[in-house]
């Protein structure tokens, strides 16, 4: 049984796979419509969501299947203080397979460890959303008919956007891929991505705060909201959220090719004016996200023949109980009853990083007494 926690659970074989499958969904219907007839996906949405959640629910009826479950954390017994790991052993019992989104980073995957079923991460706070990155990749594949040598820019909450993290990491595995990130100093990249992913990995990447002087060299533009919800201070996000405002001025000097994309919703980020120029594709990445994750259901439920190999992944040291996790957003900082785990994932740095949100340790390994 396999789950879905972030893009590296998938190689790029897999992955290419999925996108083949989505085309094949797209082209004949009517060969998928009764694929998981007596299959339930359990939707648990512990924050709000429409594209994501709707999302799921047509794909497994588009498939025959049923859906149960909730939208709100209000509704479920976690506010009787039930914990994510009894609702996953709870809910396992009912359905086939749980797309599951948490305020908390590291709730799915706790759910992963609890649960018969696979578990896909719907969104976790400000971590990972692997679904939507495999939306992303096929509407980019779609519209460049590739995933490599492509100069990308990301713009907007850098900071919190857990899509733009996952399809940096996502992008990462292919060739000739360009970063530019664009974005105020406070929403910056977090170095967990740029150290550990595109540094590590020799990605040619540059950092701007001006959009105006970056979209000439783009093949792609992916727009992001200023994230309110992931603020603190409130008063920083009145004085960032209309940081970048994309209008067709701003396109004088774009690629007449260039894809805008936005994994929405959008507030006043992208102007409607720009809605029906020939480059905006976030829409048609709102219907890609339905495909990719019929596509998903079936691999994950053994349902599509695959010769893909599995991700390589190298044996991880694992620090169990000698490092306190001091991330508010993580799911420790809930459930005190969860083990702290870190585990290390620069032995030469003796960087630690926390097993569920990936937040960086105050201590380096050769300072753990273990």
């Amino acid at each position: 049984m396999r789950s879905l926690m972030d893009p590296l659970d998938l190689s790029v074989e897999e992955i290419d796979e999925l996108i083949s499958t989505s085309n094949d969904i797209i082209e004949n219907s009517a060969k998928y419509s009764e694929m998981c007839r007596g299959k339930k996906l359990a939707t648990l949405f512990f924050e709000p969501s429409t594209r994501t959640r709707l999302s799921f629910e047509a794909a497994m009826y588009e498939l025959g299947g049923n859906v149960l479950g909730f939208s709100a954390a209000n509704s479920s017994s976690a506010a009787k203080g039930e914990s994510v790991a009894d609702t996953a052993k709870t809910v396992s019992c009912y359905a086939d397979i749980i797309a599951m989104r948490h305020p908390l980073e590291g709730a799915p995957y706790v759910a992963s460890l609890n649960s018969d079923v696979p578990i896909i991460n719907a969104g976790d706070g400000g971590h990972n959303h692997p679904t939507q990155t495999l939306a992303d990749l096929l509407t980019i594949s779609r519209e460049k008919g590739r995933l490599n040598n492509l100069t990308v820019g990301f713009c907007g909450d850098l900071k919190y956007g857990r899509t733009v993290h996952s399809l940096i990491i996502a992008l990462a595995r292919y060739a000739g891929i360009k970063i530019v990130l664009i974005s105020p100093d406070e929403l910056k990249l977090p170095n967990y991505v740029k150290i550990g992913v595109l540094d590590r990995q020799n990605i040619p990447y540059s950092e701007c705060d001006d959009l105006e002087k970056a979209i000439p060299e783009l093949d792609i533009l992916y727009m992001t909201r200023i994230q309110g919800e992931r603020f603190a201070d409130k008063d920083e996000y009145e004085r960032l959220k209309d940081f970048y405002i994309l209008t067709p001025d701003k396109l004088t000097y774009a690629k007449d090719n260039l894809s805008i994309m936005h994994p929405l919703p959008r507030v006043n980020e992208i102007s409607v004016a720009i809605d029906n120029d020939k480059r905006a594709c976030y829409f048609k990445q709102v219907k890609n996200g339905k495909y990719i994750r019929m596509a998903l259901i079936l691999k994950l439920l053994g349902m599509c023949k695959s010769d893909a190999p599995k991700p390589q992944k190298s044996e991880e040291i694992l620090i169990k109980d000698k490092l306190v996790c001091k991330n508010p957003r993580c799911i420790t900082s809930c459930e005190q009853e969860l083990e702290q785990v870190f585990k290390v994932t620069d032995l030469d740095a003796g960087i630690c990083r926390c097993i569920y949100c990936e937040k960086k340790s105050e201590k380096l390994y050769s300072e753990i007494n273990l």
